[in-house]
């Protein structure tokens, strides 16, 4: 199917690992000329020389998007890459706490405020920097990748599933500010997706269960006793950037303040 996304403008914010490399890639693939956003330069640049010896165009912006000097000189940057931005995919995040996880109570007031930071402010951030344009352009795509955590909480992170949805609640009340602009915005909630975080956390699992290198025995039990899925694998980062593809292009007019789970069927809840 042609999704109408050639010429586009795309930043991912967050793309030098991850779900963003998966996302940036497939964008390329379509056409799209992406801007690889990331703290080390080093990593952005690596996803940039893979989209472009894959055949795509990519550039580059650097800058840490929880302070409001590091939000405004990637935006900046982004714009000036190419002339403008089109879709802009908050993938950017994570836990940012550093203290004790190991109940809810034990995640303190400055875990709180890091957490909403690197979730939620930062993508505040890059709205305002970039919609104006989209608006004045009567087109565009912003598409925030939440966490399937934010519809079905977990005690041991409450500030990260606190965090994602409040992604849902802003991606609601954005879609209706931005009313019959041609602007929409959506939400993606990832499940299990296979990333370096998610290796880490099945080494883990694998070191506390005797599993040893036996990738497979420790994924299977993730599945039936830790994690149930209704899905018999663990994700990939190509199965959020479908999903992305999709709601970024043109033939998703009609889709607005919406969160899509790409979850596996983990989540036990029906919104």
């Amino acid at each position: 199917m042609e999704l109408g996304l050639k010429g586009k403008r795309a930043l991912v914010t967050g793309s030098s690992s991850g779900i963003g490399i998966g996302i940036a890639k497939m964008l390329a693939a379509e056409g799209v000329s992406v801007v690889v956003h990331g703290r080390d330069a080093t990593r952005a640049q690596g996803t940039a020389k893979q989209i472009e010896e894959g055949g795509g165009i990519a550039a580059v912006a650097i800058g840490d998007l929880s302070t409001d000097a590091g939000a405004k000189s990637v935006a900046e940057a982004a714009l000036a890459a190419f002339g403008g931005v089109d879709i802009l995919v908050n993938n950017a995040g994570g836990r940012a706490g550093t203290g004790d996880n190991s109940s809810w109570l034990a995640v303190d007031s400055n875990d709180w405020a890091a957490t909403y930071q690197a979730n939620v402010i930062s993508a505040v951030r890059m709205i305002r920097h970039l919609a104006p344009k989209m608006i004045e352009r009567g087109w565009g795509r912003i598409i925030q990748i939440a966490s399937t955590i934010g519809a079905s909480p977990i005690p041991t992170e409450p500030d990260y599933g606190a965090s994602k949805v409040a992604m849902y609640t802003l991606t609601l009340g954005l879609s209706k500010a931005l009313s019959n602009t041609g602007v929409t915005v959506n939400t993606i909630s990832p499940g299990m997706i296979y990333t370096p975080g998610l290796e880490l956390f099945l080494n883990d699992v694998a070191s506390r269960m005797g599993f040893g290198s036996d990738r497979a025995k420790t994924e299977a039990f993730v599945l039936k006793e830790l994690l149930p899925q209704t899905v018999s694998r663990m994700g990939q980062p190509e199965d959020v950037g479908a999903i992305v593809l999709y709601l970024a292009s043109p033939i998703a007019d009609f889709v607005n303040g919406a969160n899509w789970r790409v979850d596996g069927g983990m989540s036990r809840s029906i919104s």
